[in-house]
């Protein structure tokens, strides 16, 4: 077990949240499952944690209540490798979900989620700064990112 993991706070749904993640990214599995017991702070026999991996990466989500939600001051950021990985994940996410600017969306549960190619990072680090600034102009117009669109905003072809 990792010596710092992510730990996502759900009311009821963090076993199908685990469930759905781990759906979607490869090489992603739930490890343990945990249950409240008599006399704890929720109703015995719910799930308490579910600790599951996505790409490597170790997270626990929590039924902890009603009390907390999720907001934008946190997110996860998926670096994508082409734009079918960024059409692939972003229909997935975002189903039952709502789309945001400049890449974000947030999933069914609300927790928001950055969906971001590699070459869009490139592009914004163009040793152009007239360039870059182009790229992060069309991006502020997008919500899913566009590679393609990003590249013709950086030789100033526009949309």
């Amino acid at each position: 077990m990792p010596k710092i993991v992510t730990n996502l706070w759900f009311d009821t749904e963090a076993e199908e949240a685990a469930k759905f993640y781990t759906s979607i990214f490869k090489n992603s599995k739930i490890l343990n499952t945990s249950y409240y017991g008599e006399g704890g702070r929720r109703p015995a026999g719910l799930v308490m944690t579910v600790t599951f991996v996505l790409d490597g990466q170790v997270y626990t989500a929590l039924n902890g209540g009603p009390e907390f939600k999720f907001t934008e001051a946190i997110s996860l950021m998926v670096n994508c490798e082409g734009q079918e990985e960024v059409d692939e994940l972003w229909e997935k996410l975002s189903e039952g979900g709502s789309e945001g600017p400049c890449g974000w969306l947030k999933d069914r549960y609300g927790l928001s989620w950055q969906i971001f190619p590699a070459e869009a990072g490139r592009l914004l680090s163009d040793p152009d700064s007239v360039k870059a600034q182009r790229v992060m102009q069309a991006m502020l117009q997008m919500s899913k990112l566009d590679i393609a669109a990003l590249e013709r905003a950086r030789e100033g072809s526009g949309e």
